[in-house]
């Protein structure tokens, strides 16, 4: 709906009102809510464990979607903190450990040397239902 049209609507509505005549405003449709996703996932090598975090992030995605009753969603990519496996043995990633970020228009993953698997990625997403 254009700028124009919904300035129209009110001045309408307005002159309506003014005459004594109650019209209600047609509500323009708000945003749905949004959240943060992530996903973590470990592989032999690094593209095992860039593509497992992306399709992790994506199926969070699409189960956020279930929860919430949305008929469509938008993702969009979210930078998160690196989440590791053995939290014990390794309770964050330091810079250092790291070996490369990845951005498209959906996710934003970030990769590191792992502890029991060469390389270990967090994929973060903002999802948005429509």
């Amino acid at each position: 709906m254009g700028r124009s049209r919904i300035v129209f609507q009110v001045l309408g509505a307005a002159r309506l009102a003014a005459a004594g005549l109650v019209v209600p405003l047609r509500a323009v449709p708000a945003y749905a809510d949004c959240e943060i996703v992530s996903a973590t996932h470990g592989g032999n090598w690094q593209g095992e464990a860039l593509s497992g975090a992306q399709a992790l992030a994506a199926r969070s995605a699409r189960d956020l979607k279930a929860k919430k009753g949305w008929g469509g969603i938008t993702m969009k990519a979210r930078q998160v903190k690196p989440d590791p496996f053995w939290k014990t043995v390794r309770p964050q990633v330091s810079t250092n450990l790291i070996v490369g970020s990845y951005v498209t228009a959906r996710t934003y993953t970030t990769c590191w040397t792992g502890v029991t698997v060469p390389f270990v990625c967090t994929s973060g997403a903002q999802v948005c239902g429509n």
